[in-house]
């Protein structure tokens, strides 16, 4: 982000209402290498192409605030990696990381991994430090410490109905695997902190907590998202969730999340009132029937309904319900922008 973006960022977290109202978008491999016209291994594999793809996001939509911001990442790999899952690499899908966990016994063979040497982790480091010059050169920095969260690496450890399963018969061992994963986040986030000093910002996403209800949250997510957001002093404390997130909403203050993309499903109006209006709300376009699928005038409407229905103009940054997904054309993110000017 640029410092002009992050300042942007911090007056909307702080409760200024900026006009027009910002836009935002998370930008990751669904979307970015299609659209630069690159398949997904090559941006994977090759950070010269990496790079570029995200310079050409920048150049193109210099008023859109994309976060985290030249998002070193592979997919969903990077952290499970690290505890030894196999990664598989398609041309032009998204990898897959394969559980390792059979059966909950063997959360008791797991250990504690190193993010410095383990897995994916080095080489999302790394990618970061070989560009960070030309990151900077382009009037950006590197904002945020990013990882996928403790339920999200555990189902992919386990396997998501595996885990979810276990989480009511095999309690003790979930809290076992939770408090290991909890544990490898905080040093992930940690190491990347320490190797980027211009980090201000957290950012975690994890889906699998809009699979609970209110008393599952509390017992199994609840206690390691405050240990990893209340474990740093840093301004930005962002959150991803687009399942369901009216369980996990009215928690996000005292998580200590001030920041939330959430699900298209839910309107700005009812995440205003679960919070209190004291987290920034990010979304809420429909990703994939509106903004990928619908045409440019079917875009323009969507976003005008919603800045018209909106009860509050504080602490809203527009986006959609999500990450925005493949197929998103130029055309389509220019209609958005052009409805927030309207």
């Amino acid at each position: 982000m640029t410092n002009k973006q992050w300042e942007k960022l911090l007056a909307v977290i702080n409760g200024e209402i900026i006009d027009p109202l910002p836009v935002g978008f998370v930008i990751d491999s669904p979307w970015l290498p299609e659209w630069a016209g690159v398949s997904i291994l090559d941006y994977f594999t090759s950070e010269e192409i990496w790079l570029e793809a995200n310079l050409k996001a920048i150049r193109q939509f210099p008023e859109i605030m994309f976060l985290p911001g030249f998002w070193s990442e592979y997919g969903m790999c990077t952290e499970p990696s690290a505890f030894g899952a196999k990664c598989t690499w398609q041309q032009n899908d998204l990898p897959f990381a394969h559980k390792i966990i059979q059966d909950v016994s063997e959360i008791n063979l797991l250990d504690l991994p190193n993010p410095t040497v383990d897995g994916l982790c080095p080489f999302v480091l790394k990618r970061l430090q070989h560009h960070q010059n030309r990151i900077e050169q382009s009037g950006h920095a590197i904002k945020f410490a990013v990882s996928r969260g403790p339920l999200n690496i555990a189902s992919f450890l386990m396997g998501t109905t595996e885990f979810l399963l276990a989480s009511r018969t095999d309690r003790n061992q979930i809290h076992k695997l939770l408090n290991l994963v909890t544990d490898f986040i905080v040093n992930w986030l940690q190491t990347q902190i320490k190797t980027f000093p211009s980090i201000d910002g957290l950012f975690i996403l994890d889906d699998i907590v809009g699979f609970l209800g209110d008393a599952d949250f509390q017992e199994i997510a609840l206690p390691y998202l405050k240990k990893i957001f209340q474990t740093f002093d840093v301004s930005v404390k962002f959150f991803h969730n687009d399942a369901a997130g009216l369980i996990c909403a009215p928690y996000l203050p005292e998580i200590g999340i001030n920041l939330f993309n959430f699900g298209f499903e839910h309107t700005f109006a009812e995440m205003q009132q679960l919070t209190k209006n004291k987290v920034t709300l990010l979304g809420n376009i429909p990703p994939r029937d509106v903004l990928t699928g619908g045409t440019a005038e079917q875009v323009q409407q969507c976003v005008a309904e919603t800045i018209a229905a909106l009860p509050e103009k504080s602490r809203v940054i527009l986006s959609c319900g999500g990450g925005l997904p493949g197929g998103v054309s130029t055309e389509n993110i220019n209609a958005f922008l052009s409805a927030v000017k309207a």
